[in-house]
């Protein structure tokens, strides 16, 4: 089977819509989508933007591992996606998330937050 008859057509028009970059890549920037608060940026590629929006679970293209990283399978801090935009250039995808859990590998809300500060000893 083609893989546009495994896709819903809103799913293949967005896809086709997307300038994808030299690698198959296009930004992601995931934003909570009640308080506006951007969370994270990370990479998508046609196969994880076909992925969430197929499911509603968000998954990105993780560049260091060359693999799909589906967010939330080994930290259990999911985004469930609420609406996915594509900018005027059609370069950056804005996904509006409802976030469970900090965004960040360390552990932080966003990825954007200042460091914590030291403890005193």
């Amino acid at each position: 089977m083609a893989i546009s008859e495994q896709i819903p057509k809103a799913t293949e028009d967005l896809l086709a819509r997307v300038r994808w970059d030299a690698n198959g890549l296009v930004p992601a920037i995931a934003q909570q989508f009640d308080s506006g608060r951007v969370l994270m940026l990370a990479y998508m590629n046609a196969e994880s933007l076909a992925a969430t929006l197929a499911t509603g679970r968000v998954t990105y293209w993780s560049r260091s591992r060359r693999q799909l990283w589906r967010k939330g399978d080994t930290s259990g801090h999911t985004q469930r996606l609420v609406d996915v935009k594509l900018d005027c250039d059609g370069d950056t995808l804005l996904l509006q998330v409802d976030q469970t859990g900090p965004a960040c590998h360390t552990g932080a809300p966003t990825c954007f937050d200042p460091p914590p500060e030291p403890q005193a000893s």
